[in-house]
C-alpha cells in the first residue's frame, strides 16, 4: 500500500499531522465547542424554505460576490459596516487561509501567542508562511505590554490574536488589541470566533468597534459557535474594503455555494432567536467551573463556551475514562490540563457526575 513517504510531498509538509479532533457518536459530545442546543423549529422551517428556493436554481452558479449575505452580516455586526467590508467563506478556517494566501506565503511570517488555536500553524504550513510561536505567560493572559513587546521585536507580516483564546478561554482586553495594532506594521487578525459568549459585551462590543481608521486590522468571526450552525460551515471577516478586494484575488470561483448563502442569510434573519441560548450556555459554563473548582482543579477565566482546567494527574487517563462513560471532551496537549465545552443542563449534569465519580475513585485509591 502506498504511503506518504512514497509521494513527492512538499518538503515543508513532511512529518506534519493534520487537524484531528476526535469524532465519536457518544451520548455527550463536549470536545469541539459546538453549541449543543438544537435550532428552534420555526427557524428550521424558514431555513428549509430558503434552501428549497435555492435548490430550484442550483443548475446555475451561485452569486460569486454574495452581496446579499455580506449585507446581512454587516447589519448583524452593526458599527456602520457595509457589505463591501464583509467577507465570508466555508468556515473561518477558509477565511484565514485566504488571508494568508493574500498577505502571507514564502518569505513571510505569521505570529501568534501559544497555546492557541491549533489550525493557525497548520494554515501557515499549508500556505508556505513561516510560523512564529510566542509562549504565553503561565496564566495564559496577554497584557498590552507583553503583546506590544513581542510584536515590536518580531515585526511579523501577520499576527493573530484569538479573543477569547482557544483552548484556554482567556479574554482579551480592548487595550491589548490596540497595543498590538500599534506595535508593528503588518496585518493584525483578531479571531473572535467565541465573541458572542464574552461576559464583557456590555463594556465593549469587540474588535469590530475598533476597525474605523485601522486598515490593517481584520476581525474574523463564525456562525459555527453561538449561532449553532457548525454544520453549515460559514465563517466571515470584517475589515477595510481594500482588504476584501485582496481576498477576492485568491478566492476560488463561486467558493460559497448557493445553499450555504441561503441557509446563512435565513439564519441571520433570526439572529436574536439563534443567539437565545447564549445566556444558558454561560450559566452552564459557570456551573461547570464551580464544580471543577470544588473538586480541587484549577479553572482558568473564560469568556467563551468552554473551560480549561488544570490539576489532572493523568489527563489521558481522565479523557479515556470519560470516553468510556460516553462523554467526549478534549485533551489539548497542555500538560495536566483538559478542556470542557459547556453543554445543555442535562449534559453538564452528566459530566459533573462523572467527574465527581472519577475524583472519588482517585482519592480512594490514594488513601488505600
Amino acid at each position: 500500500m502506498t504511503s506518504l513517504s512514497d509521494l513527492p510531498l512538499r518538503a515543508d509538509l513532511v512529518g506534519k499531522t493534520p487537524y484531528g479532533a476526535p469524532q465519536d457518536a457518544v451520548p455527550v459530545s463536549l470536545n469541539v465547542n459546538e453549541n449543543t442546543h438544537p435550532i428552534p423549529e420555526h427557524v428550521v422551517a424558514d431555513i428549509t424554505a430558503s434552501l428549497e428556493a435555492a435548490v430550484r436554481g442550483a443548475n446555475r452558479y451561485p452569486d460569486r460576490e454574495f452581496l446579499g449575505l455580506r449585507g446581512a452580516l454587516a447589519d448583524y455586526l452593526g458599527h456602520g459596516l457595509s457589505a463591501e467590508q464583509l467577507w465570508a467563506a466555508n468556515g473561518s478556517n477558509e477565511v484565514l487561509q485566504q488571508v494568508l494566501q493574500a498577505f502571507g506565503g514564502p518569505g513571510r511570517t505569521l505570529l501568534s501567542f501559544t497555546p492557541s488555536y491549533s489550525m493557525y500553524s497548520i494554515l501557515a504550513n499549508g500556505t508556505g508562511t513561516d510560523w512564529v510561536a510566542v509562549p504565553r505567560p503561565e496564566d495564559f493572559a496577554l497584557s498590552p505590554e507583553f503583546v506590544a513587546a513581542a510584536l515590536a521585536e518580531a515585526q511579523p507580516d501577520i499576527a493573530i490574536i484569538c479573543a477569547p483564546n482557544n483552548p484556554t478561554g482567556t479574554p482579551v482586553s480592548r487595550e491589548t488589541i490596540l497595543a498590538a495594532y500599534d506595535a508593528f506594521d503588518g496585518i493584525l487578525i483578531v479571531d473572535e470566533a467565541y465573541r458572542e459568549f464574552a461576559d464583557d459585551d456590555d463594556a465593549w462590543p469587540g474588535a469590530v468597534s475598533l476597525l474605523p481608521g485601522r486598515h490593517r486590522m481584520l476581525v474574523s468571526r463564525t456562525m459555527s459557535k453561538a449561532f449553532a450552525f457548525a454544520g453549515v460551515r460559514l465563517g466571515y471577516l470584517a475589515a477595510d474594503a481594500a482588504v476584501i478586494d485582496a481576498l477576492r484575488l485568491v478566492r476560488l470561483p463561486y467558493h460559497l455555494s448557493a445553499l450555504t448563502q441561503a441557509a446563512a442569510t435565513a439564519a441571520l434573519r433570526h439572529a436574536e432567536t439563534m443567539l437565545g441560548t447564549v445566556a444558558e450556555i454561560r450559566a452552564q459554563r459557570d456551573r461547570l467551573a464551580a464544580a471543577l473548582t470544588d473538586l480541587g482543579y484549577r479553572v482558568y477565566p473564560s469568556g467563551s463556551n468552554f473551560l480549561l482546567a488544570g490539576g489532572f494527574a493523568d489527563p489521558v487517563d481522565t479523557f479515556t475514562k470519560l470516553r468510556e462513560r460516553g462523554i467526549l471532551i478534549r485533551d489539548v496537549g497542555i500538560p495536566g490540563h483538559l478542556r470542557f465545552t459547556a453543554g445543555t443542563d442535562e449534559e453538564t449534569g452528566i459530566l459533573i457526575g462523572a467527574l465527581q465519580e472519577l475524583r472519588a475513585i482517585e482519592q480512594g485509591a490514594s488513601q488505600s
